[in-house]
C-alpha cells in the first residue's frame, strides 16, 4: 500500500512540480507559548465553513425556493427526510459556531498584534471573509421562508435603505422590489448558495496562502527569548494532529446542540399578519440593532438611524484598515492606545449583545 502512495505522490511531483509545496508543509514551525491556543481558531472556523458546506448540499437535494414551496420544503426535510432535522439542525447551529469561532479568531489575531507588517493583508482578507460570513448568515436566514425570519429580513433590508445615495436602490435590489416578496426569497437564494460561496472561497484561499507564506506570528515577548528557549513544533504532523482533534471537540458539541437543541421552523411567513413582539436579529447583529435602538430620532439635523448605519459602516472600514493607521504610543504606558480600542470593541459588542436579549 505504501508502494503505492509513493508511486501516486511521484506522478503527481512530476508533472505539478509539489516538491516546493512538500518542503514548505513539512519544514514549517509553530511557536509553542501561553498563548498558542489561539492558534487553532482559524483552523476551527474553517472546519465549521467546510460543515456548513457538506450540510448546505444535502439539504439542496430537498430544499425548493419559492414563495409557495421554500416552508413546505424545509418542513418536509425536517419531518420526512431521514435525520433531515438533524441535517437542518446542524447546518443551522454550525452557522452560528462559523461566526463565533470567526470572532474569536479575529479579537485573538487584534491583541496579539499580528495585522503588523508583513501580515497587514493577511488581516484585510480575514476580515472581508468575516463579513462574508456574516452575509451569509442574514440571506440564509430568509429560506426557510417562516414569520420570524420575514419580518427580520423586512427589518434588515430596512436599515440598508437609510444610507444616503445607493441605500435606497440597495434596498430595492435586495427585495426585487419595494416589499419583501418571493422575490426577495430567490435573489437571497442565489446569493446564499451561489455568489456567496464562490467570493468566500476566492478570500478563503488567499488568507491561507498568506498564512502559509509568512507563518504563524511569533509574540513580541516570544521574539525576546534566546534562541534556546523557544520551542517550537513541526506544523505537521504535530500542530495538525492537535488542530483535527479540536475539530472532533467542537464536532461533538455541535452535534449534542443539534440533538438536544434541534432547530424549530416556526408558522409560515405571512405578510398580512403583525410581526411578531420583541423581533430580534440573530446574536451576531445583536450589538449593531441595539445600538440603533438607543439613538435618539434625530441627531443634529441627521436622522439618528443614519447616524448610526453611517457610524458601523466607518468604523468597519477603519477596523479593516488598522493595519494602515499609524498609532503614536506614549512610552512606559501600561497599555497601547490598539489594545484599548479592542477592549473597548469587545466590552461594547458583549455589553450591547445583552442588554439586546434583556431590555
Amino acid at each position: 500500500m505504501g508502494n503505492y502512495f509513493n508511486k501516486i505522490d511521484k506522478w503527481l511531483s512530476d508533472r505539478y512540480e509539489l516538491d516546493a509545496l512538500k518542503e514548505l508543509i513539512m519544514h514549517k514551525k509553530v511557536p509553542v507559548h501561553r498563548h498558542s491556543v489561539w492558534y487553532y481558531m482559524g483552523g476551527v472556523t474553517l472546519f465549521l465553513f467546510t460543515v456548513q458546506v457538506l450540510t448546505g448540499i444535502l439539504l439542496l437535494l430537498y430544499y425548493k425556493p419559492g414563495e409557495n414551496s421554500s416552508y413546505e420544503s424545509v418542513r418536509f426535510i425536517m419531518t420526512h427526510v431521514k435525520f433531515g432535522w438533524l441535517i437542518r439542525s446542524i447546518h443551522s447551529w454550525s452557522a452560528n459556531l462559523m461566526i463565533l469561532f470567526a470572532f474569536l479568531h479575529m479579537f485573538s489575531v487584534f491583541f496579539s498584534r499580528a495585522y503588523e507588517k508583513p501580515r497587514e493583508l493577511t488581516w484585510v482578507t480575514g476580515f472581508l471573509s468575516l463579513a462574508i460570513a456574516l452575509a451569509f448568515g442574514f440571506s440564509g436566514y430568509l429560506l426557510p421562508w417562516n414569520q420570524l425570519a420575514f419580518f427580520a429580513t423586512k427589518v434588515g433590508t430596512e436599515i440598508v435603505g437609510v444610507v444616503p445615495i445607493i441605500g435606497e436602490p440597495l434596498k430595492v435590489i435586495l427585495r426585487g422590489g419595494e416589499d419583501v416578496t418571493g422575490a426577495t426569497l430567490s435573489r437571497f437564494f442565489g446569493i446564499h448558495v451561489a455568489v456567496l460561496p464562490l467570493v468566500l472561497t476566492a478570500f478563503l484561499v488567499i488568507h491561507l496562502l498568506f498564512v502559509q507564506k509568512q507563518g504563524m506570528h511569533e509574540p513580541e515577548k516570544f521574539k525576546s527569548l534566546p534562541e534556546e528557549k523557544k520551542k517550537y513544533i513541526p506544523f505537521f504532523p504535530n500542530f495538525v494532529l492537535k488542530d483535527v482533534l479540536l475539530w472532533l471537540v467542537v464536532f461533538d458539541v455541535l452535534l449534542m446542540l443539534a440533538v438536544f437543541l434541534p432547530w424549530e421552523l416556526g408558522p409560515k411567513a405571512d405578510p398580512f399578519t403583525a410581526a411578531p413582539a420583541g423581533i430580534k436579529p440573530e446574536w451576531y447583529f445583536m450589538f449593531m440593532f441595539q445600538s440603533l435602538k438607543f439613538l435618539p430620532a434625530y441627531i443634529l439635523f441627521l436622522e439618528g438611524e443614519l447616524v448610526g448605519v453611517l457610524g458601523f459602516g466607518l468604523a468597519g472600514l477603519a477596523w479593516m484598515l488598522f493595519p494602515f493607521i499609524p498609532f503614536k504610543n506614549k512610552p512606559g504606558a501600561k497599555i497601547s492606545l490598539q489594545a484599548a480600542i479592542g477592549i473597548f470593541a469587545v466590552i461594547y459588542i458583549i455589553v450591547l449583545t445583552i442588554l439586546g436579549y434583556t431590555l
